[in-house]
């Protein structure tokens, strides 16, 4: 079948950059077929398949026991019987795909304020992310599996590298782009989507600070996703004082000889580049460097596969340098120059959680929705509360102020603004609060089945939690907002 945007325009393994005249065209060509089914822009189209467990009596109803002991009833009334019990359990089956009326409302919220190129983005990043991410994320989860193939699938939407430059690979779109592309993603999988954009991070790092030769020696292949990044930061010691880091690279000829260690490194062990945070001068920020080390390095080790609460579907190890030999042609920028680096990226990754936060807020305040419409209590269905419909009113209110928040930041980012620091800060401490508290709350409305693991809420709570703990705590955003507002 020929894509309407001429031949060759095929998925048929890792796409080649594009010639396009915009970067929606970009991801209209590395879309292939995708694009002309048009998908809906409902937020999420549909989600992973969970199966209810065995259902409790509804109120009023006899106990097996006394059900056992009851006359058999005639035929036809035992089909009615079977009849309503399968009603009642396919009502209770938490299954997103039903579309129902009241979920028009949070989904043209999404859209609101984007242009045409933007909302088709979205419903890209939407349509994979309900076919390729969420049938999958229940087991990736559960079997804690790194969905390598999955997450190639979506480099060639052009996902590997959004915004990288275009000429070596990335698809060169704005930061605002990248939050609606992540904030739809979350929606199928938050876990691997929060991966997706530690590794995004990674390749703008190269691709910003990097010289030519670096770009075009490591920007292709992670942009396609052939190979994976990690960033490298946090270590035993120093967490939010990323500026007391202790790994150490010592110059030696045209090489560095890096030891230390660092912790809590997501990717690592699967992944093959490594951007790395070193000191190669003095204590604090200047006399830190960056330097991208390749798995295969010599002396370059891993701890053991962490267990989590949440983010299953990415590993979690310590990543172990003893006496690895780094070239020269290995460091981003001059030296001293890594911290800079290190903050840098961090402004863009912060947005890039809270997008993903976002993703995982707004999958919940559906799910609390259907819950709310299909579950009976006390003869009536749980939408007709009012204290619920209020909670679900405040859910859907402080989720779109977040949203509000994150893309305000994004903007500021790509423009380049002198307050675009403190924005993302604001905006990754406002979101990751707000939208846990929505999940958390959604989580509640389903009262003891949102606590089984057949129920998709649950997982969305564990994912998003860590998010107010990585690219900066959120005691630590409080601290840069303070620190700003009162040397103001």
């Amino acid at each position: 079948m020929q894509s309407p945007f001429g031949k060759g325009s095929e998925l048929a393994g890792p796409a080649p950059a594009p010639s396009a005249s915009s970067p929606l065209e970009v991801i209209w060509l590395r879309a292939g077929l995708l694009l002309p089914e048009r998908v809906a822009s409902t937020f999420p189209p549909s989600a992973p398949s969970f199966s209810p467990p065995s259902l409790p009596p509804s109120p009023g109803s006899p106990s097996p026991a006394l059900a056992a002991a009851a006359p058999s009833p005639r035929t036809g009334e035992k089909d009615a019987v079977a009849s309503a019990q399968e009603e009642e359990t396919r009502r209770l089956e938490p299954d997103w795909s039903r579309k129902r009326v009241f979920s028009s409302l949070p989904a043209s919220l999404a859209s609101a304020g984007l242009t045409e190129e933007q909302k088709e983005f979205q419903k890209v990043a939407l349509d994979f992310a309900s076919k390729e991410m969420a049938p999958h994320m229940a087991e990736w989860d559960e079997k804690e599996i790194f969905p390598v193939e999955t997450m190639r699938k979506a480099a060639q939407l052009g996902f590997g590298g959004i915004y990288v430059k275009p000429d070596v690979g990335g698809s060169g779109l704005s930061r605002l782009d990248t939050s609606i592309i992540f904030e739809a993603l979350s929606t199928g999988c938050t876990s691997t989507t929060a991966y997706m954009s530690i590794h995004n991070m990674c390749v703008w790092m190269i691709d910003t600070f990097g010289n030519e030769e670096q770009r075009r020696r490591f920007c292709p292949s992670l942009c396609s996703m052939e190979k994976f990044a990690s960033y490298c930061l946090t270590e035993p010691g120093s967490g939010s004082d990323a500026a007391s880091l202790l790994t150490a690279a010592q110059r030696k000829g045209d090489a560095y000889v890096l030891n230390g260690s660092k912790a809590f490194i997501s990717g690592a062990g699967d992944t093959d580049v490594y951007v790395v945070m070193c000191r190669t001068g003095g204590p604090g920020p200047k006399g830190i460097s960056c330097l991208v080390l390749e798995k295969g390095t010599p002396g370059l080790s891993f701890g053991k596969k962490e267990k989590k609460v949440g983010w299953n579907s990415q590993p979690t190890r310590a990543v172990i340098f003893e006496d690895c030999v780094v070239p020269l042609g290995n460091r981003l920028g001059a030296e001293g120059q890594g911290f800079n680096i290190a903050m840098k990226g961090l402004n863009g990754g912060r947005i890039n959680i809270a997008s993903c936060s976002l993703g995982a807020a707004h999958a919940s305040v559906l799910l609390a929705q259907e819950h709310l419409a299909v579950r009976k209590q006390f003869g009536e269905p749980l939408a007709n509360n009012q204290y619920l419909q209020f909670r679900l009113a405040e859910m859907a209110t402080r989720l779109v102020a977040a949203r509000l928040m994150v893309r305000n930041a994004a903007r500021a980012l790509q423009e380049g603004r002198e307050d675009a620091a403190v924005l993302c800060s604001m905006a990754k401490l406002f979101a990751t609060d707000e939208c846990f508290a929505i999940c958390n709350q959604a989580l509640q409305m389903h009262g003891g089945y949102g606590y089984l693991k057949d129920y998709a809420v649950q997982q969305f709570v564990r994912d998003i939690r860590v998010h107010q703990i990585l690219e900066g705590t959120n005691e630590v955003m409080r601290m840069i907002v303070a620190r700003n507002l009162l040397q103001g």
